[in-house]
């Protein structure tokens, strides 16, 4: 098995059973901003400390994504003949911030704005020292 490492460090707990995002909250304003950045984007004044954000939460939207990305970089494990659709969109983490993400489910017609929605782990794409990229996406509960 090769061995698996996260898109980009500071992005979510890994490896970890039960992964979470990691997100900054602002010390003197309280603004919450994923992926988390060391000063305050709303303020500008305050630094920001780790902020572990909820694993559950809501679709607020979604859309099919239908053809390769060709930027940024793209880094998926396929090609533009083997690219797939998937499903992308923002989940509402408890009122609190919107997270846009990858959802696992293919098929658009099983997913609804406000179904429950959980964090989880999955492969991305195999780099050419065969390492396994990992990155965040969210699954229906239930």
């Amino acid at each position: 098995m090769s061995k698996q490492v996260p898109l980009a460090d500071g992005l979510f707990t890994w490896p970890a059973e039960k992964p979470v995002l990691i997100a900054g909250k602002c010390e003197k304003c309280g603004f919450v901003d994923f992926p988390r950045k060391e000063h305050c984007l709303r303020c500008f004044t305050g630094g920001t400390q780790r902020y572990e954000l909820p694993r559950r939460g809501k679709l607020w939207t979604f859309t099919t994504q239908r053809f390769r990305p060709p930027a940024p970089p793209y880094a998926g494990a396929d090609t533009a003949a083997t690219f797939e659709p998937f499903n992308v969109g923002y989940i509402d983490l408890g009122g609190e911030i919107l997270v846009e993400a990858r959802l696992t489910e293919p098929d658009h017609q099983n997913l609804t704005i406000g179904q429950e929605m959980e964090l989880v782990v999955v492969p991305f794409g195999i780099g050419d020292d065969d390492t396994e990229t990992m990155i965040y996406a969210f699954r229906p509960v239930g």
